[in-house]
């Protein structure tokens, strides 16, 4: 299973990788502390109300495990927005990476590594299916045309998979850097996902 994990919040000079500690990696280990820290990601600033309503819980359960995830720096509180009953919160910018050495040096490390990638990759399989279940139905041809799900097999060396992985990278943070942030009638939450990795050997 890959070590990193990346979200639509990431990338560019303002704010490198960070490398999660023990404290913040449990902080985030739980289903839906991981689904908020998403949502954040995907689409931007939130209340705990909005919260609430995106994810089926109650205000008071989106409010508490917000609080969680801002003592680790994992969120922040918007400056300069809300009021002191609707607080809006914000994932920073910068990628996160699970693997960083002390995380993995214990059985607990490593079991909060797994719950976060598990609860991460299951929520964007979900996102994938309900796409591919609605699409044809629900969104304009222009939408359709214009995504993609593709997959391909190639017989690589360990140097060729790096350089593969790296040229893929760019383009991502490329364009997240360009257009985070754009606003317009037309504009959407576009997920961009890349899963590389090497297939086990023939006869595993």
């Amino acid at each position: 299973m890959a070590s990193e994990t990346t979200t639509e919040a990431e990338g560019g000079p303002e704010r490198p990788n960070r490398i999660l500690d023990a404290g913040a990696l449990r902080a985030l280990a739980h289903p839906l502390r991981v689904q908020i820290y998403d949502i954040l990601s995907q689409y931007g600033p939130q209340t705990s109300s909005s919260l609430a309503a995106l994810t089926g819980e109650s205000s008071g359960a989106t409010s508490y495990h917000l609080r969680a995830l801002a003592r680790q720096d994992l969120i922040r509180e918007v400056t300069g927005r809300g009021t002191g009953r609707e607080r809006w919160w914000e994932r920073p910018v910068g990628g996160v990476e699970l693997s960083g050495p002390e995380a993995a040096r214990t059985p607990a490390g490593r079991a909060a590594m797994q719950v976060v990638m598990t609860e991460t990759l299951n929520r964007r399989h979900q996102q994938l299916m309900a796409w591919i279940a609605t699409a044809m139905d629900t969104e304009p041809e222009e939408w359709r045309g214009a995504s993609m799900i593709s997959t391909g097999t190639a017989r690589l060396t360990s140097a060729q998979l790096a350089a593969l992985t790296s040229r893929i990278q760019t383009i991502i943070d490329e364009t997240v850097d360009t257009y985070r942030d754009q606003q317009g009638e037309d504009v959407r939450p576009v997920t961009i996902r890349s899963d590389v990795f090497p297939l086990p050997p023939e006869g595993a």
